[in-house]
C-alpha cells in the first residue's frame, strides 16, 4: 500500500501537472471506485466543468480544491488504498483492464486512475461541506509526522502502559498519520529499537529518537520519489527509488548494511516485520 512518501510524491505530481486543469469529461469504469456521492452521475456532475486547484494530503488521503468561475466548487478526494495510481497522458491511449476512472481536459489530455485490486476510492465533496464530513476516515487520523503535535512527549502520553509492540503502534493511523509497514520498519532500525518492544517500555529519549528517525526516513523517501516494490508509480509512470537504499525492509536473510548480521523477518500483528537483532534492542 502506498504510504506517506508515495502519496506525497503523487500529490506533488498532481499539483505540478494539473495546474489550471479544467475537467471537460469524466468516465467511471468501475462504480465501486466512487465512495460518494452514491450516484455516479452526481460525482461526474461535481467534477465536470471544475478547475482543479491546490492538492493537499492528510495521512494517505489526497484532496484537491475545485472552482468554477473563480468561486469554490467543492473538493475532489482520493485514497489510493493498496494499488491505486494516477497516470497522466498527453496523447490518447487505450485504457488497460484495470482502469477505473478517466478525466479529460478540454484539450484532450487525460488523467487516468488505475487500480489493480480495486480498493481505491474517490469522493466529491460539495462546496460548504468539510472534507471530513464526507471522507469520514479523516476524523480518525492522528497528527502528521512533520507536525509540531507529533513529539516525544505526545508519544509518551499515548503509549504509557501500552503492551502492544511498538511496530504495531506505529501502524495505528490514530497515533500518527500516514505511516505503514515500510517506514515503520525503517524508522525503528534507524532508532535502534526492536519492533517487538512493548510500546510502554520506551523511554522519552528513545521515543524522541524514534520520532526524529521517522521524520528523516520519510524525508529521504520523499526525496527518492517513494518506494516501488510492486505497484507504486508516480503520475508519469516512474518507479520510486527508496527501495534500493532500504536498511531492513524486504531484506530478510540479507546482511545488515551496518553490522553484517542477517536481517530477521517475522510476522507481528499479521504484518511482516524486518529488523537487525544486533542493531535493534
Amino acid at each position: 500500500m502506498p504510504e506517506l512518501p508515495e502519496v506525497e510524491t503523487v500529490r506533488r505530481g498532481l499539483e505540478r501537472q494539473l495546474s489550471s486543469f479544467e475537467i471537460g469529461q469524466v468516465e467511471v469504469l468501475r462504480q465501486r471506485a466512487i465512495a460518494a456521492p452514491k450516484e455516479i452521475d452526481q460525482f461526474r456532475a461535481g467534477l465536470i466543468g471544475a478547475r482543479v486547484g491546490a492538492w493537499s494530503r492528510r495521512g494517505k488521503y489526497l484532496m484537491a480544491e475545485l472552482s468554477r468561475g473563480g468561486l469554490p466548487a467543492g473538493h475532489w478526494g482520493v485514497h489510493l488504498r493498496m494499488t491505486g495510481q494516477f497516470l497522466w497522458l498527453e496523447e490518447p491511449r487505450e485504457p488497460c483492464r484495470h482502469t477505473r476512472v478517466r478525466c479529460w481536459s478540454r484539450q484532450g489530455q487525460e488523467l487516468r486512475f488505475i487500480d489493480v485490486r480495486s480498493f481505491g476510492q474517490m469522493w466529491f465533496i460539495p462546496s460548504g461541506h468539510e472534507c471530513s464530513s464526507v471522507m469520514t476516515g479523516l476524523q480518525k487520523l492522528g497528527p502528521e509526522p512533520f507536525s509540531a503535535a507529533f513529539s516525544g512527549t505526545y508519544l509518551m502520553q499515548k503509549l504509557k502502559g501500552s503492551v502492544r509492540p511498538i511496530k504495531n503502534a506505529l501502524l495505528d493511523q490514530a497515533l500518527v498519520a500516514g505511516v505503514g509497514n515500510i517506514y515503520a520498519d525503517e524508522s525503528l532500525f534507524a532508532a535502534g529499537v526492536a519492533p517487538q518492544r512493548r510500546s510502554g517500555s520506551l523511554s522519552l529519549v528513545e521515543l524522541e529518537r524514534l520520532r526524529q528517525s521517522l521524520i528523516e526516513v520519510l524525508e529521504t523517501s520523499i526525496g527518492s520519489g517513494g518506494t516501488t516494490f510492486s505497484d507504486f508509480r508516480d503520475i508519469s509512470g516512474t518507479n520510486g527509488n527508496y527501495g534500493g537504499i532500504a536498511w531492513v525492509y524486504r531484506r530478510g536473510g540479507q546482511p545488515c548494511r551496518r553490522c553484517g548480521q542477517p536481517i530477521q523477518r517475522e510476522r507481528l500483528g499479521g504484518r511482516s516485520s524486518h529488523w537487525c537483532p544486533n542493531c535493534q534492542r
